[in-house]
């Protein structure tokens, strides 16, 4: 199988077509049809000549993930089915709100840290994304805006992104270059339930990126029940972390609090959550959880969302509610991979 042409950064390119005996000012036409102009068929890229053209369909994929199936919500949420190459099948999500549209992006088939409240959990770890598999979502969904603009990236779909580190590092340096994505690090978010040595390593990276975490629960025992992760990595040891990487960067950290009825909302939870996060530059994400069919949790009223809200607010951090989108297609937080996981996958052949 050809490498990916978005498995490389556009130095990397430049030096493989100087090397092929072509003038470096090719790469960057092709690079500004591929990008700028949203073409990916070789033929279509009128002022290439043939030699060079050749050259490239030989040497590169520009295959992009298929659309096997979209899922539009009565909130105009979008949930795409995408088939990749080897027949395995991801969800990305579009969300508008207002003139903004965020893309909810998945980072493996599947997922290893089996969170309880996850849908996409049950699915176990299938494999990790390639870098041009988790950027084909973003160029997908450019194509699917049309004139529209994406304006938000959140590493919040399938998987675990910091478990797929180094694709992920490819990817986001790929996302904020000039010459190909040109996000700007403020619009990009990276999820995750709490991977310790990763969040080290992200800190010392030099890249630049938002950081949320799925904390839910700050009471240890509860945590450890909901997120596996926490026996491998405790608490104490996550915020360490996250100082850490709050030192680094200029951004706050984000906490995501997904809020169990008779679980996570109780007044030991409250304080849990001060001791935990008070300290931090910070603020909070309030989900009301997204039910899913098979697991035993109940979602919160009104009532009891507003209550644990006010009582939270006495912390200094800034208390954000997150209104659930495309719950009706099970495109919300946490449902990835619920609709499709028990049926057949259909084959790119098909």
């Amino acid at each position: 199988m050809k490498p990916h042409f978005f498995d490389y950064t556009p130095d990397q390119v430049v030096k493989e077509i100087t090397a092929a005996g072509f003038k470096s000012y090719r790469s960057k036409q092709l690079y500004q049809w591929v990008f700028s102009r949203g073409i990916t068929q070789l033929a279509d890229m009128s002022n290439l000549p043939q030699p060079f053209r050749t050259w490239v369909q030989a040497h590169y994929s520009l295959e992009l993930p298929r659309i096997l199936h979209i899922s539009t919500s009565i909130d105009g949420t979008r949930k795409y089915l995408l088939g990749l190459q080897d027949n395995s099948a991801i969800e990305m999500v579009i969300i508008p709100a207002g003139d903004k549209h965020t893309l909810c992006i998945s980072s493996q088939v599947g997922c290893a840290r089996n969170c309880q409240f996850c849908a996409t959990a049950s699915l176990g770890l299938k494999r990790n994304l390639h870098p041009h598999e988790i950027l084909g979502q973003i160029y997908l969904a450019r194509q699917q805006l049309g004139d529209k603009r994406l304006t938000n990236l959140v590493f919040m779909g399938m998987g675990e992104p910091l478990d797929n580190y180094d694709n992920l590092i490819i990817s986001i340096r790929n996302l904020q270059h000039e010459a190909m994505f040109a996000f700007s690090p403020r619009r990009i978010t990276v999820s995750t339930c709490g991977v310790v040595p990763k969040i080290y390593d992200l800190a010392a990276s030099g890249l630049k990126v938002k950081l949320a975490v799925s904390l839910n629960a700050a009471v240890p025992g509860k945590r450890e029940k909901l997120m596996p992760v926490t026996l491998s990595y405790p608490l104490e040891e996550l915020k360490k972390a996250l100082l850490e990487f709050r030192r680094q960067t200029s951004y706050r950290i984000t906490f995501e609090y997904v809020m169990i009825k008779n679980f996570n909302m109780g007044n030991d939870d409250l304080k849990a959550i001060r001791r935990f996060a008070g300290d931090i530059s910070c603020k909070i994400n309030l989900i009301p959880w997204n039910e899913v069919p098979h697991l035993p949790y109940t979602s919160p009223n009104a009532d009891d969302i507003e209550t644990f809200r006010k009582k939270l607010e006495r912390l200094s951090a800034a208390i954000t509610l997150r209104k659930s989108r495309g719950s009706d297609i099970e495109a919300a937080c946490g449902q990835l991979a619920g609709k499709y996981q028990q049926n057949k996958i259909p084959s790119l052949e098909e």
